[in-house]
């Protein structure tokens, strides 16, 4: 197995000379779930050193939009009008994970309208504003929007829909999580938080069973730090295409893999040189969305054989998935010329356009009749204002009858997709790396990407989840192991 899948060998205390540092805590990455641990400890009264590889703090969070996915009413939610509860937003997130984590999933929701405060506590305010449309983000600073599937079936029947997305106050093309990454920046100085840059973990250090630092490279120079607890938030493995290639190989050479270099899964794969297990390595956040503009999801998805297979309506990173599900990832979406515009950034192509559905279906290779019937059951429904197959909501039901038909490609080797990982270690809901056994590493936490989180697949992922969690997760990180210290200290 080559050194880009392999962890690295773990470092016995009894090998190391010297300590560079000795801290309560060493955090592993700066961005926003290191940020947030590392800022959270020092303020539980722990030292804490941040060592990050890259020249500056952020990693993928400076790349990203800005969305967090918070619920369970907060003030945007109550300002707007848009009512919600933690028990619902826990119904909710239940709901579309096939392979639940109840504690992490109620404790996030549980602990939501708090952690909205503390963001906002680090110098910043969510506008109170609603977005009602259909989009991938809000196109300029509303604070809120739908960014899920909360009001796609079955999940609307199984949680009272309620918008989550609450998105940092600047434009739709902005990279927004920069934002907090600086306020974070600024908190470290103010704590003390001892931060090096250009700086990359390369071993865990351990006393037996227990992890006690981690060594380090530096330009040449080498060093070893001794810590009490390590938080591990180095990112995922998207960049590292032998770990890509080893969990999910269809999506090995994915032309836009969302991270930055240093998303190679070291993280990861130190936690499993000291026994921490690992879930959901084979799912990934994929996505190449068939909208804006929104008048696009009245027409029809289909597969290669002419049959619909997902609610139109549904989250784009739902949708991708399902095409994923089909025979040769290959799907297309159908529009009439009176609900056909084209996109502004249009990462599914346009095909063509044909007078014939019959000229459509061979263009495609569908077999003769299997796209006509299935155009003309859809329509019946539509022009009765309801979706007996898939239940897409009222507003984009709409018949398609209206010659020429036009086809986009939503295939997996047409459209532009782009994603990012969603496994990694096992962790509890404070962030405690766990074994197999669900037994915890002594002295070892994991957030961020680095972690199996909440969201385990594309079909049950919502926007702002990323964020949302990292930074609520990396906060739990930082107090419990801040205050694990102070009890083994007496204090």
């Amino acid at each position: 197995m080559s050194s880009a899948v392999s962890p690295p060998v773990a470092v016995s205390v009894d090998d190391v000379a010297s300590f560079s540092h000795d801290v309560d805590v060493l955090v592993i990455g700066f961005g926003m779930a290191g940020g947030c641990a590392a800022v959270s400890a020092a303020a539980a009264g722990a030292s804490v050193l941040v060592l990050e590889r890259a020249a500056a703090a952020g990693g993928t969070t400076a790349l990203e939009g800005g969305d967090f996915y918070l619920g369970g009413g907060t003030p945007v939610q109550e300002a707007t009008g848009n009512p919600d509860s933690p028990q619902e937003m826990y119904n909710y997130l239940v709901a579309v994970s096939p392979d639940p984590d109840h504690a992490k999933i109620r404790a996030y929701c549980e602990g939501s309208v708090e952690h909205f405060h503390w963001l906002e506590g680090l110098g910043f305010q969510f506008e109170r504003s609603y977005y009602p449309g259909k989009a991938e983000i809000q196109p300029h600073a509303e604070g809120l929007m739908y960014t899920g599937n909360e009001q796609v079936w079955p999940f609307m029947d199984r949680a009272v829909p309620a918008p989550r997305g609450h998105k940092l106050p600047v434009a739709a093309d902005t990279g927004g999580g920069a934002i907090v990454v600086n306020l974070l920046v600024r908190r470290a100085e103010e704590l003390g938080v001892r931060v090096r840059y250009d700086t990359e973990v390369t071993n865990l250090v351990t006393d037996g069973d227990t992890v006690v630092g981690a060594s380090w490279r530096r330009f040449g120079e080498l060093g070893t730090v001794r810590a009490k607890s390590v938080i591990i938030a180095a990112g995922g493995f998207i960049k590292n295409e032998a770990m890509v290639a080893q969990h999910m190989p269809r999506f090995s050479s994915l032309p836009l893999a969302l991270g930055t270099a240093y998303d190679d899964g070291l993280g990861i794969r130190m936690g499993l040189s000291v026994g921490g297990a690992v879930r959901h390595m084979d799912k990934m956040f994929l996505t190449a969305p068939p909208y804006p503009p929104e008048i696009l999801l009245t027409g029809i998805i289909v597969n290669r054989y002419g049959y619909r297979f997902v609610a139109e309506d549904s989250y784009h990173a739902r949708t991708a998935a399902f095409v994923m599900d089909q025979p040769d990832c290959a799907a297309y979406l159908l529009v009439d010329a009176a609900h056909l515009q084209v996109p502004r950034l249009p990462l599914v192509p346009l095909i063509a356009l044909w007078d014939k559905v019959t000229d459509l279906e061979q263009a495609l290779d569908i077999p003769p009749g299997n796209l006509a019937y299935a155009l003309d059951c859809y329509n019946r429904f539509a022009t009765e204002g309801h979706d007996p197959e898939f239940h897409k909501q009222p507003r984009f039901l709409a018949a398609q009858d209206q010659g020429p038909w036009a086809a986009f490609d939503l295939s997996l080797d047409q459209a532009i997709y782009e994603g990012f990982t969603l496994g990694g270690l096992t962790t509890s809901s404070d962030g405690r790396v766990l074994r197999e056994d669900r037994t915890p590493v002594a002295g070892l936490y994991a957030v961020g990407a680095s972690a199996s989180g909440i969201a385990i697949d594309g079909k049950g992922y919502s926007t702002g989840i990323r964020l949302g969690e990292g930074s609520f997760f990396g906060r739990r990180a930082g107090v419990h192991a801040a205050s694990s210290i102070a009890a083994l200290q007496g204090i």
